[in-house]
């Protein structure tokens, strides 16, 4: 009798243990990278000219003003495939911790059997066939698991930290949708820009071919004069199919982005021929709204939150589990549904609990701290990652700008040079030698100076992809 009221005794004792959760409380670590005061600071490459220290709007394509960009944008958040699939991962989250919720609810089953059959006789110690009867068996059973030790408290905290992390996986997927589509218009519209200058150089060298042709019938030159420029008018077509296939993959790739098939991109950008340009300097902030603004580094962060809050649902089961039940029912035959004596209920067992296999629990321990720390070392890489990122795309675009103008500077002066050599060539000052290297020359800045803008808005592109910004509308 002693024994059998153990169990009851206790029962006070482990209920007055009520709420206590163990594992560790999650905070982000002072250790971490992101605790650091240089890694909130201003960015060492943000002090040019080109930059500005006001923060980030969440449209920073709008900063081109460039209204088929924006619509082109805005149909890519809606039709995006990759989109879609991050929409459907934060659902499942989600759908996952409402399951983790119901885990501390009480839960009921209702069971109905109804059935027709004849019983052995043999089994029942008659020595004749018992009679053919309808039977039934219905019943309601109610449990609830008490979370004494908050195992299940926990479970619902990473839970609820996994859709945050889905949520902060959802936004770098708008971020990467954003940058990308803006990626490959800049693309189309600088592929156009460079075909388009490339034409007008085969235009001018073939009326200088024209010229030349028309100087030898006059004697004024000779058949290698008349060579060599078809030679660099030959040179000049064979810059163009490149350009078309870069802008033709261009369209492709922002169709698909848009969710359209490739055939179907947007014909009004395969007739863009000018960059879109940046209104003015490039807001980029501070290390601090960096750290804040990148998803991915919120997501990193959401994962060490779960993998700690699963440190304290392996040490809960070093400790035992309790269930409270109750079941009630009605058995017999059909015919007496109803009657007093088919009704039945049962409170036992009240308490059934689970000794734990210590072992087991602490290897389930070793492996959830090992997996924090894993998820640590991680968001460090991340948050360290994005820093490098931000400063390695400030200064490929400040020194981008310093070329592009020692290159817009070259191809003036080429300009000129090409003007003065074919007016000294028509004169006879000059020979064709000196007019031709300078008509090469001005091709060549020409095309440089073009690859210079495409260089240019890649790297924009590449600089707002690192700050972040651009799923803010999406979190509201």
């Amino acid at each position: 009798m002693r024994t059998r009221l153990l169990p009851l005794a206790a029962l006070p004792l482990l209920l007055a243990a009520c709420g206590t959760v163990v594992g560790p409380n999650y905070t982000v670590p002072e250790q971490a990278v992101v605790k650091r005061l240089d890694a909130a600071a201003p960015f060492a490459g943000a002090a040019e000219k080109p930059f500005s220290q006001q923060a980030l709007p969440g449209h920073w394509w709008r900063l081109y003003r460039d209204g088929t960009l924006d619509s082109l944008v805005e149909k890519a958040f809606t039709a995006n495939t990759d989109l879609r699939v991050a929409s459907a991962n934060l659902a499942r989250a989600q759908a996952v911790v409402q399951e983790a919720e119901q885990l501390g609810r009480p839960s009921a089953d209702v069971s109905a059997s109804p059935g027709f059959g004849r019983a052995a006789g043999a089994a029942s110690g008659v020595g004749h066939a018992l009679p053919d009867r309808a039977s039934y068996d219905a019943g309601l059973h109610v449990s609830y698991q008490l979370d004494l030790f908050g195992k299940i408290a926990r479970a619902v905290e990473a839970a609820n930290a996994d859709a945050d992390a889905a949520q902060a996986a959802s936004d770098l997927a708008r971020v990467t949708v954003a940058a990308e589509t803006t990626r490959a218009y800049l693309e189309a519209c600088s592929s156009g820009q460079q075909i388009a200058i490339a034409r007008r150089s085969v235009e001018l060298q073939d009326k200088f071919v024209r010229s030349t042709a028309q100087r030898v019938k006059l004697g004024r030159g000779t058949a290698l004069d008349n060579s060599r420029a078809l030679g660099q008018l030959e040179q000049l077509r064979a810059a163009l199919p490149p350009l078309e296939a870069q802008r033709r993959t261009a369209l492709y790739r922002l169709a698909v982005l848009t969710g359209e098939t490739p055939a179907r991109f947007p014909q009004a950008v395969a007739s863009c021929e000018r960059v879109p340009v940046l209104a003015a300097a490039i807001p980029v902030g501070d290390g601090a709204a960096l750290l804040r603004r990148r998803p991915d580094i919120r997501q990193a962060e959401r994962v060490l939150a779960a993998s700690t809050a699963r440190i304290g649902v392996a040490t809960a089961e070093l400790y035992p589990q309790i269930s409270l039940g109750l079941s009630a029912g009605s058995t017999g035959a059909l015919s007496g549904l109803g009657e007093s004596n088919t009704w039945r209920y049962s409170l036992g067992p009240l308490i059934s609990w689970s000794l734990p296999s210590t072992s087991t629990a602490r290897m389930h321990i070793a492996q959830a701290e090992a997996g924090t720390q894993a998820a640590l070392a991680r968001f460090d890489g991340i948050v360290l990652n994005a820093l490098r990122e931000t400063e390695t795309a400030l200064t490929n675009y400040a020194r981008e700008l310093d070329r592009h103008a020692a290159l817009t500077a070259a191809r003036e002066q080429s300009a000129l040079a090409s003007t003065q050599a074919a007016k000294l060539y028509r004169f006879g000052r000059t020979d064709f030698l000196t007019t031709l290297d300078a008509e090469r020359t001005l091709a060549s800045n020409e095309a440089a100076v073009a690859a210079s803008n495409a260089k240019l808005a890649s790297d924009q592109v590449n600089l707002f992809l690192a700050l972040g910004g651009g799923w803010e509308e999406a979190a509201q």
